[in-house]
């Protein structure tokens, strides 16, 4: 009998435990933090993917994707020069792909739906004769989070570190 109300005893102080260590990670600010990081890397690394990536056979498809990968100054670039940039896509037939290597979350802001990102890639540009060119680079790209989510709203190269003279 004592030995069953010991048991009984135990079993409710875990359930107890368990349900207020649950409710702890559901209302605490560093998991949704990390939540949102998340998130960020995720959409920024896709959207530097999408960004590198077109293939002159679906160059529309293509360019509506990097359209939907952007917000402000970046989209409205891209909007603007895509009818310039098809015609020289399809005169060189060329067929980019883009890996992500890595990446990373380089400044969040939640509040003010900012983020940055750096992510490294590996880019193979084929063209109708010859061989592949394969690249390495680092972009740095910052992040605005819209109704639709996190798109990318600038883009550059990442600098290079200085060399020691």
């Amino acid at each position: 009998m004592l030995a069953a109300l010991v048991l009984a005893l135990c079993a409710a102080g875990a359930a107890g435990w368990g349900s207020w260590q649950r409710y702890q990670a559901a209302n605490d600010d560093s998991a949704s933090f990390a939540q949102a990081r998340d998130d960020a890397l995720a959409a920024g690394e896709q959207a530097v993917q999408n960004m590198n990536t077109l293939d002159h056979k679906t160059l529309e498809q293509g360019l509506d994707s990097w359209e939907q990968s952007t917000t402000g100054d970046l989209h409205r670039q891209l909007v603007d020069g895509r009818d310039a940039f098809a015609r020289q896509i399809t005169e060189a037939k060329t067929v980019s792909t883009a890996k992500v290597l890595s990446g990373a979350v380089t400044e969040l802001d939640e509040r003010a739906g900012r983020a940055g990102v750096m992510v490294a890639l590996r880019v193979t540009v084929t063209a109708p004769e010859g061989e592949p060119a394969v690249k390495e680079s680092r972009l740095i790209g910052s992040l605005t989070r819209t109704s639709e989510g996190w798109k990318l709203s600038a883009l550059g190269q990442a600098p290079v570190g200085a060399t020691a003279g």
